[in-house]
Order: C-alpha cells, then sequence, then structure tokens
C-alpha cells in the first residue's frame, strides 16, 4: 500500500508542477497553443483547470480557477501524505 501512496504523491506533484507551467504559459499571448508541447500541456491541464473554471467563471479577464486548483491538489497531496504515515494493519 505505501508503494501506491507513494505513486499517488509523486504524481500530483508532477501534475502540480504542469499546472505551475501552464499557468505561467499563459503570460505570454504570443505562444500558439496549437503547436507541441504547448498542445499536449493544454491537453492535459486543462480538463482539470475546466472543472473549476465552471465554478469561478473569470472575472475581469482575469482567471482565478487556478488558484482553487492548487488549494485542491494541496488539500489531496496532504490527505494521501496523511495516509501514507499512518501504520500498517494486518489481517
Amino acid at each position: 500500500m505505501p508503494l501506491l501512496i507513494n505513486t499517488l504523491v509523486t504524481f500530483v506533484t508532477i501534475y502540480s508542477y504542469l499546472l505551475i507551467i501552464r499557468v505561467l504559459l499563459t503570460w505570454f499571448p504570443s505562444i500558439n497553443w496549437y503547436n507541441q508541447p504547448f498542445t499536449a500541456l493544454s491537453q492535459v491541464t486543462d480538463p482539470y483547470l475546466n472543472l473549476f473554471r465552471s465554478i469561478i467563471p473569470p472575472l475581469g479577464g482575469m482567471d482565478f480557477s487556478p488558484i482553487l486548483a492548487f488549494v485542491v491538489l494541496n488539500l489531496l497531496s496532504g490527505l494521501l501524505e496523511t495516509l501514507g504515515r499512518l501504520p500498517a494493519v494486518g489481517f
């Protein structure tokens, strides 16, 4: 079980880095999101971000949904790390 939890924590960490890259790249309007590697990045991150965009619409041209997306990822990571520290129970 610890291997599964460690793998999930690693996945959430890598996904968080991908989200950070995605958000930072939106500051550059000249990026063509139809060219690689930007297409792959948006295909991986946009479905998750769209969940939060439906909750928090852009306000004044600013998209605040990534903030909520990062909060949820951090909560998930913390929960997984807590589960990884629990003692194993044998049957």
